[in-house]
C-alpha cells in the first residue's frame, strides 16, 4: 500500500513510545509468582502483548484455573508504577519524529487511563500527548478489534485509509489492518530483542520499522518543511 495522503499518525504507547514492556513483564511475572502462577517472558509476549489487563486476567483463569485474589490488580499496578519511576524511558528518536511531523498525531493504547497517565508523566511525554490519547476504556472492544483506531481517527476527522498506525504487537497490527489503515510494525523495543514472533495472515504489516531514526527516510513527505533564514 502506497503511503500517499497520510493525514494522521497513530502511535501505540507501550513498546512504541515508551520502552515499558520488559519492565511490565518482569513486574507481572513476579506478582503472579506470589499467588502460585508461574509464567515466563515468552508466555507474556504470546498472550498478553498489546492486550488489556482484563484479557490477561481471563487468560490466567483459563490456563491455570485460578481467579486472582481481590487486591491483586491494585498491588500489581502499584509495583508497576514504582518500577516505571525507576527505569521507564522514551523510545530513542521518537521525540524528534514527533517534533518534525507535518501531520497530526495521537496515541491509541490498551493500557488503562491511570497507567497511561503515569507512563506519560514519568517520561515527560504528557505535554506532547495532552488531548491526543485514546485508551481501550473508551471503546466496546479492545485490540485486536479495530474500534480503538477508528475512534482515535474520528477525533481528528481523518478517514481510516489516511491513517498510519505504528504498533509493536500482533493484536495492535490486526486492529489497525481491520480498521483499513496503513500499519507499520515497530521492532525497536527491548522486549522484542532476540524474540521471533511470527505474524499470522491477518497481522502482516505493510512495513517494519526497526528504529525511529529511520522514520523520515521511509516517509520523507511526513517531515515538516522548515525555511532557514539568512542562508
Amino acid at each position: 500500500m502506497a503511503l500517499h495522503g497520510i493525514g494522521l499518525v497513530i502511535f501505540d504507547c507501550d513498546g512504541v513510545l515508551v520502552d515499558s514492556e520488559v519492565i511490565a513483564t518482569r513486574t507481572l511475572v513476579a506478582e503472579l509468582e506470589k499467588v502460585g502462577v508461574s509464567i515466563d517472558d515468552a508466555y507474556v509476549a504470546t498472550h498478553f502483548l498489546g492486550r488489556s489487563y482484563r484479557i490477561a486476567v481471563d487468560r490466567i483463569r483459563a490456563d491455570f484455573g485460578i481467579t486472582l485474589p481481590e487486591g491483586f490488580e491494585a498491588e500489581y499496578r502499584a509495583r508497576l508504577v514504582e518500577a516505571f519511576r525507576a527505569g521507564l524511558t522514551v523510545m530513542p528518536h521518537v521525540r524528534e519524529v514527533i517534533a518534525q511531523l507535518a501531520v497530526p498525531y495521537c496515541l491509541a493504547t490498551s493500557s488503562s487511563p491511570e497507567r497511561l497517565r503515569h507512563s506519560l508523566s514519568i517520561t515527560g511525554l504528557d505535554t506532547l500527548f495532552a488531548d491526543r490519547a485514546t485508551t481501550a476504556s473508551e471503546v466496546a472492544r479492545g485490540k485486536p478489534a479495530p474500534d480503538i483506531f477508528l475512534h482515535a481517527a474520528s477525533k481528528f476527522a481523518v478517514a481510516p485509509e489516511r491513517c498510519l498506525v505504528i504498533e509493536d504487537s500482533e493484536p495492535g497490527i490486526q486492529g489497525g489492518l481491520a480498521a483499513g489503515m496503513q500499519v507499520w510494525r515497530f521492532t525497536g523495543g527491548s522486549h522484542l530483542a532476540g524474540m521471533d514472533l511470527p505474524a499470522g495472515p491477518d497481522a502482516t504489516p505493510h512495513r517494519v520499522l526497526a528504529s525511529f531514526a529511520d522514520f523520515f527516510r521511509l516517509v520523507p513527505d511526513l517531515r515538516r518543511q522548515t525555511t532557514e533564514i539568512g542562508r
